[in-house]
């Protein structure tokens, strides 16, 4: 199986190079304490047996100096692709994409929650950010939406407005999954799945969520697969954000999802991916 994972960050230990600047001023904890730069990204990979990934611009590091994110693709063009993050309220975030696809990113992040940011930040489908909105929908940009459930009426909104932009849902937007099924809690996320152009990113985190109180992961990878189908959902390890090396939470990843279908898991782990960001596929 070709393996893609379509979440994880890099760190430099060159902050005179890449200065950290984090979204609301307050640098992420695991970034402190276990920073891992692209040469150890890249070792993580091949020891866990990853074929390509997804660098996502750590907003609690660096907010939306992509640089890193840049260079990183820029020097291993074969192994990543680039999500940047922009300030989709911004007078120049239109300028701002174009900036950071032109110097071969894939597409943007909006970072509207998140561990030094909790809760759901309100500007979500404010009428500012309509611009940023409109330019990925002309130009077929993925959007990589950092939310939680709250997020969702504003997204439902947005899509209304915009519904040819295809959207990704970091951890799945956080849903509360310990009701177990029929998932009651996070019905607002299943409903989600009548938009087509919504795909979502399990993460390590989300499989995390699914073995608490009455859940388990068989049961919610079974329901949320039967919902959205396999082809609109894809695997993020959240390394090194989410403690452990990366070949365990690879395994854990491969072990819960071994309940599917292998065609269903080959989509999970790659196919989807590919859909997503074509990059990947070349």
């Amino acid at each position: 199986m070709h393996i893609i994972d379509t979440h994880l960050h890099a760190i430099s230990p060159d902050t005179d190079a890449y200065p950290v600047g984090p979204i609301g001023g307050h640098r992420s904890d695991w970034s402190r304490e276990r920073p891992v730069d692209v040469a150890g990204v890249l070792r993580a990979m091949d020891a866990a047996g990853i074929a390509k990934a997804v660098v996502v611009q750590a907003s609690t590091v660096y907010g939306h100096d992509n640089r890193y994110v840049v260079d990183a693709v820029r020097a291993h063009p074969d192994r990543f692709v680039g999500v940047y993050s922009i300030d989709a309220l911004a007078a120049d975030a239109v300028a701002q994409i174009d900036r950071w696809q032109a110097e071969g990113l894939s597409g943007f992040r909006l970072f509207t929650t998140g561990s030094t940011m909790p809760g759901q930040s309100d500007w979500l489908g404010h009428q500012d950010s309509y611009r940023a909105w409109a330019h990925a929908e002309a130009l077929d940009i993925p959007v990589c939406l950092q939310m939680t459930m709250e997020g969702l009426p504003a997204l439902r909104s947005l899509l209304g407005r915009f519904p040819k932009v295809r959207v990704l849902l970091d951890h799945c937007a956080r849903p509360d999954l310990a009701d177990g099924p029929p998932y009651a809690a996070a019905g607002a996320l299943f409903d989600m799945a009548a938009y087509s152009g919504v795909y979502l990113k399990i993460t390590n985190r989300t499989l995390a969520a699914s073995a608490k109180g009455s859940s388990n992961p068989a049961a919610f990878l079974k329901k949320i697969v039967d919902v959205f189908g396999a082809g609109r959902i894809s695997w993020g390890s959240n390394f090194p954000a989410a403690e452990g090396a990366l070949p365990a939470l690879f395994a854990q990843a491969r072990a819960a999802l071994s309940v599917l279908p292998e065609p269903e898991q080959a989509l999970i782990f790659g196919g989807t991916a590919k859909i997503i960001y074509p990059a990947l596929g070349r």
